[in-house]
């Protein structure tokens, strides 16, 4: 799988875990995907392609077999921040439920991630979505 495709499909399958893509799922799933590079150089249309088939690799696969794919196209820098986008991607909705935590567990493990910097990830994910009042 390759890189691009690989980054987004681990925030994919972490937020459409149980089988859905909620509004605001997608909408935190493009905003993070926006602003990097190599997807603001890519048209619209690209973008839509490359989510419609992950999509349906998710749909064939299921999440943990997307993971998986994914997992071992990316290396450890690029692990790690896959791993930061889906938990902010799932924490933008508000606080993280049980399940997500158990997402984001298992997430954690198929990419073969430090407790240490999950941690660190999620504590600074409390801190951006803190609320203002």
């Amino acid at each position: 799988m390759p890189v691009e495709e690989a980054f987004v499909a681990v925030a994919l399958a972490a937020v459409s875990w149980d089988g859905t893509l909620t509004a605001a799922g997608t909408r935190a799933l493009r905003h993070a995907i926006d602003y990097r590079a190599p997807y603001r150089q890519m048209g619209e249309a690209q973008v839509a392609l490359l989510i419609t088939r992950l999509l349906e690799a998710l749909r064939q696969r299921g999440a943990q077999h997307l993971m998986l794919d994914a997992a071992r196209s990316l290396d450890a820098d690029r692990r790690r921040s896959a791993y930061a986008v889906a938990a902010e991607i799932m924490r933008s909705d508000g606080p993280l439920l049980a399940d997500e935590r158990n997402i984001l567990s298992t997430l954690a493990a198929t990419l073969e991630l430090d407790g240490a910097d999950t941690s660190s990830v999620l504590e600074v994910m409390e801190v951006l979505h803190a609320p203002v009042v």
